[in-house]
């Protein structure tokens, strides 16, 4: 009994999500006697285009950050006025701004590596 009032809301979201799975699964109407499993990365039809599609939005969200971080370093070269320490401390935030535009430059390339040699391969 002490396990089930410590542990009450743990069971009751479990119970939860137990009976939303299967009502999706059961696609809305409980008395089909078939099921349709409703693929949820829908515009993506193979493995290249969930590729595409994932790493499309992860460069849309990470330029502006990039960008930001770039202009985030330059205020602080300007905020350092001369002083070794925080001069160091500018240097290492556009070092890791620009590391992180490689990064994500470099994700995109490779991605569009493979995708070309999947497609070459699959033809």
């Amino acid at each position: 009994m002490k396990f089930f009032k410590k542990n009450f809301i743990l069971i009751l979201g479990i119970l939860f999500l137990v009976s939303v799975a299967g009502v999706t699964l059961a696609n809305g109407d409980m008395n089909a006697t078939t099921t349709k499993i409703i693929n949820p990365i829908a515009p993506a039809d193979s493995i290249e285009a969930f590729l595409a599609l994932v790493l499309g939005a992860a460069f849309k969200i990470g330029a502006p950050i990039v960008v930001l971080a770039v202009i985030y370093s330059g205020f602080l070269f300007i905020k350092a006025q001369g002083n070794p320490e925080e001069i160091t401390k500018a240097k290492d935030a556009l070092m890791y701004s620009l590391i992180g535009a490689a990064v994500l430059l470099g994700a995109q390339a490779i991605s569009k590596i493979i995708v070309d040699t999947i497609t070459t391969l699959s033809v």
